[in-house]
């Protein structure tokens, strides 16, 4: 309910301050500005400082990461692969391609203390390393399934077996279309030379710098938030096991298909929004 008495107004000249401040400059005592920092310098309450960054949508505590694409063919990569998100061909599949390399199967020091009311589960902070896994992984755009195939080794002779697979999977008839990124796995003489045989299997690369136009990577990090992260593994094997769960259970309750919204001539616009922000 409103409270009685007179409300509290701020002048535009400390509003104004405090823009100035919080957009243009950094404190001393910090990389960044806190309520307390800038209540301090602005020479206001922190009740002031928070109603000012409110009104103007100001976050100075948070910070996102960002890359841009130097790929000249940027903009031709991004209207090819969107595309094929959002107008497939006909009688083709379209799979997203890449690896997740490196997983470990972690072990914790001790065991972990279980959930109850008014706690929360808690872990040692401190683990074992029981070795570590390759995933090759290729998701069908239209039906969201995924074919995976779990490795030792990261190299272009697993890759060109993981390719093989997913090619004799594809229906007779179809055209094969793979998304994949730029690792020099994916283009050694090996595999150009047994790609080149498939007239029906077609590459298609992702811009340098642009692993989330592959829309693989959104179900990496479902398998890392829903199964990896807060799994316990005392051998490789426990970890290959788990991967392979997580994959039939996807494919048999969580599949559906991808559905890509922003068009190309709009991650175009934005990227060039951002290179003219960059300082020369």
């Amino acid at each position: 309910r409103p409270r009685p008495g007179r409300p509290s107004l701020i002048d535009e000249a400390t509003i104004q301050k405090v823009l100035t401040l919080t957009t243009e400059r950094i404190p001393h005592e910090s990389t960044h500005w806190s309520v307390q920092l800038m209540s301090k310098y602005a020479e206001i309450s922190t009740w002031q400082v928070r109603q000012i960054w409110k009104a103007f949508d100001l976050k100075p505590h948070r910070i996102k990461t960002f890359k841009i694409s130097n790929d000249p063919d940027f903009a031709e990569k991004v209207v090819d692969i969107v595309g094929l998100y959002m107008n497939p061909p006909t009688n083709a599949v379209v799979l997203s391609v890449d690896e997740k390399s490196q997983i470990q199967a972690l072990d914790r020091t001790q065991p972990g203390l279980p959930l109850s009311p008014g706690k929360i589960g808690s872990r040692t902070h401190d683990y074992k390393r029981n070795g570590t896994v390759c995933l090759y992984t290729a998701f069908n755009v239209l039906t969201g399934e995924v074919t995976g195939k779990v490795t030792d080794n990261q190299r272009s002779k697993e890759f060109l077996s993981f390719l093989k697979q997913i090619e004799k999977k594809t229906p007779e008839g179809y055209e094969l279309h793979v998304i994949l990124d730029n690792l020099s796995a994916h283009k050694t003489p090996d595999v150009m030379k047994w790609v080149n045989k498939k007239p029906h299997l077609h590459f298609h690369f992702t811009p340098t710098s642009s692993s989330w136009l592959n829309a693989v990577e959104g179900w990496f990090a479902q398998l890392e938030r829903r199964s990896l992260y807060r799994g316990v593994f005392t051998s490789v094997k426990e970890l290959k096991d788990e991967i392979y769960r997580f994959i039939s259970v996807h494919n048999r309750e969580l599949a559906k298909p991808f559905k890509w919204v922003k068009s190309a001539k709009s991650i175009i616009a934005s990227v060039e929004r951002a290179k003219k922000l960059l300082p020369n």
